[in-house]
């Protein structure tokens, strides 16, 4: 039950973070708590995982994952910015003001028309907690863990992501030293949009790497 140790590891430390969330300071204990919740309910087979998502999807969704895309948008616009991102992942994020655990190191992985990147967590279920919030329950699932390794293109159909044969597919896995970040194509038509308006484009799943940013944004069809 070694994966168990690990939850009660993420959630104490995490509660560190939340002195350098200056815009919203009652955030990371607010994540601290509904991830406390969402183990022990699930744990105790109290809750069906897939309810607890819907619960959960506001922080997960709305709150967390736009650290992230603020990082992404801002790659997109600024060239120097993404050698900075690419070379020192952790040092440019830090000088976004979201902060890691200590010993956590951050990879940025960069899509391009040749390579697709995904990230899985085969172990446990590590994940950059500062930049993308609350994992989805189905990243810790086990036969995502198993299948982002065997059977990549299969896992990326699941959620209605089809790459060309000829894009290689490289897989990350994250430990608790190395976290990855997907940096995600910019999408083709988005020339005149600002970064605030290319972050909303960002989605967690994309900066996992299970989907692509679509422009226009598919989410609403898909609601």
């Amino acid at each position: 039950m070694s994966g168990h140790d690990h939850h009660h590891h993420h959630d104490h430390d995490h509660h560190h973070d939340h002195d350098h969330d200056h815009e919203h300071p009652r955030l990371s204990e607010l994540q601290l708590r509904v991830k406390a919740l969402e183990s022990l309910l699930v744990e105790k087979g109290l809750v069906d995982p897939a309810a607890l998502d819907v619960f959960v999807d506001t922080y997960e969704t709305k709150v967390g994952p736009r650290n992230g895309a603020a990082v992404v948008a801002k790659a997109w616009t600024d060239p120097a910015f993404k050698k900075q991102l690419l070379e020192d992942p952790s040092t440019t994020i830090k000088s976004f003001g979201f902060e890691g655990r200590q010993g956590e190191h951050m990879v940025v992985v960069e899509n391009t028309d040749t390579v697709h990147n995904l990230v899985v967590c085969t172990l446990c279920s590590c994940y950059p907690w500062p930049v993308l919030g609350l994992p989805p329950v189905w990243y810790k699932s086990a036969p995502y863990r198993s299948r982002a390794v065997n059977d990549p293109r299969g896992v990326l159909a699941d959620f209605g992501t089809a790459l060309p044969d000829d894009v290689e597919i490289r897989v990350w896995d994250s430990t608790a030293e190395m976290r990855y970040l997907v940096l995600p194509q910019r999408p083709a038509g988005t020339e005149d949009l600002s970064e605030e308006e290319l972050a909303d484009l960002v989605t967690r799943n994309s900066m996992i790497g299970v989907e692509t940013v679509q422009y226009p944004a598919r989410q609403e069809a898909a609601e």
